[in-house]
């Protein structure tokens, strides 16, 4: 029998090591391999040293404010309100300020409102849909909720709030697919299709006090409505 050297001594340790480690794991039946585990990669960050410009003054859409042109409301009630004229004055407002940019409003909307007549309802080219009453604050007092349609696909959704001095204010500005709006103890969703057929994402919005607006506060993903067999893949339900 050969002995080995020191030398030799001190490797076999290490060579033994590294068998095991190249082998798997012993058990009864001998070595058995655990085989590729995988690899763990961290997260890539992409185009990391570009950055958008902060919105400049009056470019946040979620940002509350008093629609310009409209006369107070006296008995702090929303019930008598013309949707209409709160969304022609609201729209107005927000292209002027927007300077066309389309980050407040989409900039075909001045066209699309300009089919309204003076009518209650806005005629019947009028692309502003009736106007839904729901306290949404949970001050005790209704807010507006409507939308503009501004083609076959892409909307305008508003919600007002009357406040104690009387003015018009909005408190919820949100351009999407609207596949679906729901209003149910004070929270208001908003359903929009995705690149899945068979999913909707859905906004859940809810009032923030100290925002003085409607706040995104959670957005999930949910199963679509329709059925296999349908040709509508989402539900179509509106407010």
């Amino acid at each position: 029998m050969r002995r080995l050297s020191p030398r030799g001594r001190a490797a076999a340790p290490v060579l033994a090591a590294v068998l095991a480690a190249t082998a798997g794991c012993a058990d009864v039946d001998g070595l058995r391999s655990d085989g590729d585990l995988g690899t763990v990669h961290a997260p890539e960050t992409l185009w990391e040293n570009i950055h958008p410009d902060p919105p400049g003054p009056g470019q946040e859409p979620g940002k509350a404010a008093v629609v310009p042109g409209l006369p107070k409301v006296a008995n702090l009630s929303m019930r008598g309100v013309n949707a209409v004229d709160v969304v022609r004055a609201d729209i107005t407002a927000a292209t002027a300020e927007d300077g066309g940019t389309g980050r407040l409003v989409d900039p075909r909307a001045v066209q699309r409102i300009a089919l309204c007549t003076q009518a209650v309802d806005g005629g019947p080219y009028c692309p502003v849909r009736p106007a839904v009453l729901r306290d949404v604050t949970g001050n005790g007092r209704e807010e507006l909720i409507t939308a503009l349609d501004v083609d076959g696909r892409v909307s305008e959704l508003r919600v007002y709030t009357v406040r104690d001095d009387g003015s018009i204010a909005r408190i919820l500005s949100r351009r999407g697919v609207l596949e679906g709006v729901e209003v149910a103890a004070e929270h208001l969703a908003v359903r929009e299709p995705t690149s899945n057929p068979d999913k909707v994402s859905v906004s859940d919005y809810v009032w923030d006090p100290k925002a003085g607006i409607m706040n995104l506060s959670q957005l999930t993903l949910d199963e679509c409505a329709g059925t296999k067999d349908s040709a509508i893949p989402c539900s179509t339900s509106r407010v």
